[in-house]
């Protein structure tokens, strides 16, 4: 029997909802739900905003001068933070796996065009982050 794919199922639509949830909603209490991933979501959610200073530093070092983080739409931003936290510290994780899922996480929430864009932005990233911390 085939499994069906549901986003309620995927564990990085679930972080991109609690990302902007914690970011852009303020909200205060963040809570889990029962989830075979639940400690996976929560370490990168709970790493991604310890940690958000330091990733939007490589974010800013690495994409470049003309390009502005804010500028983006708030889920590409999010989607961008938890990408990169999953590069930067999860070394035992392939760049092209995080890639893969978050574009199948973002086919909920954005259009095919700007998948295509997340795209170049997420392998952009990965390229020269794992490179310079190899």
């Amino acid at each position: 029997m085939k499994a069906t794919f549901s986003p309620k199922n995927n564990p990085r639509v679930i972080i991109i909802q609690k990302l902007y949830g914690k970011f852009f909603n303020n909200e205060e209490q963040l809570t889990f739900p029962k989830h075979r991933f639940k400690k996976f979501i929560k370490d990168i959610v709970s790493g991604t905003i310890e940690r958000n200073d330091l990733i939007l530093e490589e974010l800013d070092k690495n994409l470049g001068d003309e390009f502005s983080l804010n500028n983006l739409d708030k889920l590409f931003q999010i989607i961008l933070k938890s990408a990169t936290y999953e590069i930067l510290y999860k070394p035992n994780l392939s760049i092209k796996i995080i890639i893969k899922e978050y574009l199948n996480a973002s086919n909920f929430f954005l259009d095919d065009r700007q998948t295509k864009y997340l795209n170049v932005l997420l392998d952009n990233i990965g390229k020269k982050l794992r490179s310079s911390n190899a």
